[in-house]
């Protein structure tokens, strides 16, 4: 299941360079990330009721090409792959003329919230990564 999230790059998103800082563009995916949580009907509160909630453990980004003020981007997000307690999803922002201006490999780890360990990724989570 791959899911698109649209966003407009904002005035406060820019840095004395004169383009969107770097740290902006891991919020841009965490956006598209629970936007494709969201679209799985696994929003946060499913999740803490399923007992687990997920943690971002690495994130690998190459940023290829500058995103400015009103640039109009789409953050896209797909599962790559998943193992016994973490996976790994796709993500990629585009500019408005379809130019890749990040990509990124996002890994992350399913935890139970009362013990702080890892946990076996869900059932409900997994079918993502089948569809």
């Amino acid at each position: 299941m791959q899911t698109k999230l649209e966003l407009i790059v904002r005035p406060t998103e820019i840095d004395v360079n004169g383009h969107v800082n770097n740290a902006k563009y891991l919020e841009y995916l965490e956006w598209g990330r629970e936007e494709w949580y969201e679209a799985g009907n696994l929003h946060y509160d499913i999740l803490k009721g399923l007992g687990v909630q997920t943690v971002t453990v690495n994130i690998n980004i190459s940023y290829r090409h500058e995103c400015v003020q009103g640039d109009r981007l789409t953050v896209t997000t797909e599962p790559k792959t998943v193992g016994r307690s973490s996976f790994v999803l796709e993500q990629r922002i585009y500019n408005e003329a379809a130019v890749l201006c990040a990509e990124a490999l996002v890994t992350s780890v399913a935890m139970d919230p009362q013990t702080r360990k890892s946990r076996p990724v869900p059932d409900e989570l997994r079918r993502l990564f089948e569809a």
